[in-house]
């Protein structure tokens, strides 16, 4: 599967008062590049079935800056599996201002469903899951 890709516009309330992009909304482009690429191949970060509620909670999320993304910069953000775990999915994620490399951050997901008592527990990643995921890995 080649690169999923997304695009995204940056707007005046991600910036500084310098029209600079801030640094924190990265992660929330990050989350909005996850969510798409999951709905790509069939999925979300987080559903519910059979009465029971499934997700993907980040568990590890860092980011690279290499150069600033400023108000009304249209962002590609690139999106590869770089590893699937038993339990965990994590990605790679550019962000691309036509050929500029702006950033690269790395997102770790684990599988999770709800319990009885309202909390999250991790399970392994069903076959059928793994496989689309892993036809998705860069690897």
């Amino acid at each position: 599967m080649p690169h999923f890709r997304t695009t995204r516009r940056v707007e005046f309330g991600d910036t500084d008062m310098a029209g600079i992009m801030h640094f924190s909304n990265f992660f929330k482009f990050l989350e909005v590049a996850e969510t798409s690429f999951l709905h790509s191949i069939g999925y979300s970060v987080t559903w519910q079935a059979d009465g029971v509620r499934y997700g993907f909670p980040r568990v590890s999320v860092k980011c690279d800056f290499f150069k600033p993304a400023r108000f009304e910069d249209v962002l590609t953000m690139e999106v590869r599996v770089a590893k699937v775990g038993t339990k965990s999915v994590s990605y790679v994620m550019t962000f691309l201002r036509g050929d500029d490399k702006l950033a690269e951050g790395l997102v770790t997901s684990v599988l999770c469903r709800g319990t009885a008592h309202g909390m999250m527990e991790s399970i392994e990643i069903p076959a059928e899951m793994r496989a689309i995921l892993e036809a998705a890995s860069v690897h």
